[in-house]
């Protein structure tokens, strides 16, 4: 702890006193923003761990199925297919708090042109595996930007939790030590000067 270069004074005292109240309070409202920001990052850590065990499962298993319906093609029709195939997306991304903390939310909005029936190539060059394959990617594209929100997300709040904790370290083992120490220091000296007055008083009489 340090001491304040500051005269011990009564005003002094006063002043330093007034000045604790606004640190303690920080302090409090800091550390409550802190906790509620960890139960908040929590909850979405598992989220996650949910969600991208869920999608590691879902493009695992939709890379088989796909590796199995582009065996039975030539690969100049499953780059023909690639080529033409109109699939295209669009999505709003708007903002949200989480105390204080600004993230992303993303409503996916995919286009009409994505239905099985509306695809622009052949039936007849193509199978119905490979339809089934990209199907089920539109079906799962949601998936995907959800779990791209909750990451950055979870890296926001991360940043922010770092910052708070960073904030609470300094009240509590800085500026209201420091404080503290500085109070005490005054009030020993004005004791000090109150006995040594009493003491003058005594011997006056």
């Amino acid at each position: 702890m340090t001491r304040l270069n500051v005269k011990p004074t009564r005003m002094e005292l006063h002043h330093l006193k007034e000045r604790l109240t606004t640190p303690k309070r920080g302090h409090k409202l800091l550390k409550d923003k802190r906790d509620e920001l960890m139960r908040r990052f929590i909850c979405l850590v598992r989220e996650n761990y949910r969600l991208r065990k869920d999608v590691e499962n879902f493009l695992e298993n939709i890379m088989k199925d796909f590796l199995l319906a582009k065996a039975q093609l030539n690969p100049l029709v499953v780059d023909e297919l690639f080529l033409t195939f109109p699939e295209e997306m669009t999505f709003y991304a708007e903002q949200d708090t989480i105390m204080g903390v600004t993230v992303p939310k993303v409503f996916p909005t995919i286009q009409e042109s994505t239905a099985l029936d509306t695809r622009e190539y052949s039936y007849r060059a193509s199978n119905a595996d490979m339809d089934a394959v990209f199907q089920n990617i539109s079906n799962h594209v949601d998936k995907l930007l959800r779990l791209a929100e909750i990451e950055k997300s979870c890296q926001l709040l991360a940043d922010d939790i770092e910052k708070t904790r960073r904030r609470v370290n300094g009240l509590e083992y800085s500026i209201i030590p420091n404080l503290e120490e500085t109070i005490h220091y005054i009030e020993l000296k004005l004791e000090e000067a109150e006995r040594s007055n009493l003491v003058r008083i005594m011997k006056v009489k």
